[in-house]
């Protein structure tokens, strides 16, 4: 799983040391992969933390420690919300080879939501 937060940042040494920590705390956690930090070069003001999990298992691990709830989640809840968060590897690349990766979402992901465990009745 991906995870990939974007923020509008104003100080961005306070914002670096505070995504330091949490990044120290997220890749010590069993099943995280890696984490990034970025700028953009278009924008000033515009940054992407990005984290690199296992599995949605590992992510959901990653995230109940005290501390991790202490510092990473108050970071997470600045990050835009105009684009989801997750996302799920589909292609990956190394040395020229490329992996196909299979879905772990169900079917009917995205036509069923919570509490309609039937289904709906019109497919939306």
């Amino acid at each position: 799983m991906l995870l990939v937060c974007r923020f509008r940042v104003s100080d961005p040494e306070s914002f670096t040391s505070r995504v330091e920590q949490a990044l120290k705390l997220l890749t010590a956690q069993p099943g995280c992969r890696k984490g990034t930090l970025a700028r953009s070069t278009d924008e000033d003001d515009r940054w992407v933390l990005t984290v690199e999990f296992e599995s949605v298992v590992a992510y959901r691990r990653a995230m109940s420690p005290f501390p991790v709830r202490e510092h990473v989640i108050p970071l997470l809840s600045e990050a835009l919300t105009d684009e989801p968060a997750m996302y799920e590897p589909t292609l990956t690349s190394a040395g020229g080879e490329v992996e196909t990766h299979t879905s772990v979402l169900a079917e009917d992901a995205f036509t069923v939501r919570l509490g309609e465990a039937a289904g709906p009745a019109t497919p939306r």
